[in-house]
């Protein structure tokens, strides 16, 4: 009897931590210290937010994962933990920032979320993660319905389940899957219809983009490495125009991108939004040569973004689309003439970025009118002249102003800035990363992030990886700064 209660013990301990339904909570577990591994084990596909109340990026999260988890109720579990209380289980998994989405097989983790963080996108994203890496299908009636829908699909097509090809088919899938769907048959039959008369992979792009610019169909008959596999789908997945969304917009976006925005909705007009569509894609197909991939939008899905990003909020109730480019390397451009049916003002505005004459936009606050504090507040637009001046060691904080980190370093910062007024050479500085773009060269995923901008050496900055004491800043300076330090004080 001895042993038997610590068994039955973890067994109740579930059964209050996973049903929700009697207390009205919601369909997102709560996790704790005391219960996660437990929870874990019992599940076996579960996505884990680590997170913290006071947490800005958290709080917009919470809807969607809400609603996630809602819709995936008895095929993914969806749970939370909140670091802030739970510190042991934080720790053991390395979570730095918030929020933190890790992936659970069985117990393990199994990899770090990378996915949309739309309700649409985890949905989407995990339903692949539990499913097969490669749906199998027999009937021509299963690869109809599987290939009907809103993504691509990667078909393979193969003469028997010992095939070596098929092999190396489901090695490729099992590393792909959380970006693209696969499936495969045994039947050649159902690749007569596509013209593959013997084992290959057929990649079909959305029914719903279907034009007569390009081909709906494209097939793929060797090699069939691994290798070979990922450049072919990499080559046509997106095609000439693909839609772009808030789930593949980070896939999307590793490439220098135009998109073009309007009233797209798939789902109730289509016509309409292939309406615009092919205009672009008439003009697309004369520069897609070029190195710039070309996308469609629902303007609606990233109004937000466009609003912040782009200052394009009050085109909002105009049928024409506008366009954006936005590079890999963060630039981004609007093109501010209007949008004509004939496409004669787009090829304007592509002549106009491939010879570099387009005005980048920048998102920048206000130039504040004073800024004689001990920490000298930068803006996107004074950026080039406060941090970047040649002369000057600047430390520039990144910050948010909902980030409770960042509110404990302000008095510390502060103190940093006084000891150090009185040095013509160096500058203690801060931005906040919400409301201006961030230069290119600055990587800041949360925050703080704090960087020294060396004197003569603006095109090396270096993250401050410290303990956020004010000492400590100062040592760090003493050794990294180009200009020697003057008039600190020695006892710290």
């Amino acid at each position: 009897m001895a042993g038997f209660v610590p068994r039955a013990f973890p067994c109740l301990l579930l059964l209050s931590v996973f049903d929700t339904s009697a207390d009205g909570r919601g369909d997102v577990v709560e996790l704790r210290d005391a219960d996660f591994e437990y929870a874990a084990a019992e599940q076996e596909t579960m996505l884990v937010k680590f997170y913290a109340p006071w947490c800005g990026h958290c709080k917009k999260l919470a809807p969607d994962f809400e609603t996630a988890a809602k819709r995936l109720k008895g095929i993914v579990t969806l749970a939370k933990v909140d670091c802030t209380a739970n510190t042991e289980i934080c720790g053991r998994y390395g979570v730095s920032g918030y929020p933190t989405l890790k992936i659970f097989k069985n117990g393990e983790e199994s990899s770090a979320y990378d996915g949309p963080r739309s309700a649409d996108g985890i949905v989407d994203h995990m339903k692949k993660h539990a499913g097969p890496d490669s749906v199998p299908l027999t009937t021509e009636k299963d690869l109809q319905a599987f290939i009907n829908h809103s993504d691509a699909s990667v078909v393979g097509v193969f003469e028997s389940s010992d095939s070596p090809q098929l092999v190396e088919f489901l090695k490729g899938a099992s590393l792909m899957r959380d970006s693209f769907r696969f499936a495969h048959t045994t039947d050649l039959q159902l690749g007569h219809k596509y013209d593959l008369k013997s084992e290959g992979v057929l990649l079909f792009r959305p029914p719903r983009l279907a034009s007569k610019f390009e081909e709906s169909v494209v097939s793929h008959q060797g090699p069939f490495s691994i290798t070979a596999l990922r450049r072919f789908i990499r080559d046509h997945i997106y095609g000439i125009c693909p839609h772009l969304t808030r789930e593949n917009k980070q896939q999307l976006r590793k490439r220098d991108l135009l998109t073009a925005y309007y009233d797209l909705d798939y789902l109730h007009n289509p016509k309409r939004s292939n309406y615009w569509r092919n205009r672009v894609m008439k003009v697309a197909s004369q520069y897609s040569s070029r190195g710039l991939l070309f996308s469609v939008a629902n303007r609606k899905d990233f109004a937000e973004e466009l609003e912040g990003d782009y200052g394009l909020g009050s085109v909002e109730g105009s049928e024409l689309p506008f366009v954006t480019i936005r590079t890999r390397a963060g630039h981004k451009y609007t093109m501010r003439e209007e949008f004509t049916r004939d496409g004669k003002s787009l090829e304007r505005f592509l002549e106009d970025h491939f010879a570099e004459r387009l005005k980048r936009y920048i998102k920048s606050e206000p130039v504040p009118i004073k800024n004689n504090g001990p920490v000298k507040v930068v803006v996107a637009d004074t950026f080039e002249e406060l941090v970047n001046d040649p002369e000057k060691d600047v430390l520039i904080e990144f910050y948010a102003p909902w980030c409770g980190h960042c509110k404990k370093l302000e008095p510390k910062y502060t103190k940093l800035g006084e000891e150090l007024s009185s040095d013509p050479n160096i500058v203690i500085a801060k931005m906040d990363a919400t409301a201006n773009d961030v230069p290119q060269g600055y990587d800041v995923q949360g925050f703080p992030t704090i960087y020294l901008v060396p004197a003569g050496r603006k095109d090396e900055p270096k993250r401050y990886e410290g303990v956020h004491e004010v000492k400590d800043f100062i040592s760090f300076l003493k050794r990294e700064a180009t200009n020697s330090l003057l008039g600190f004080k020695e006892e710290l």
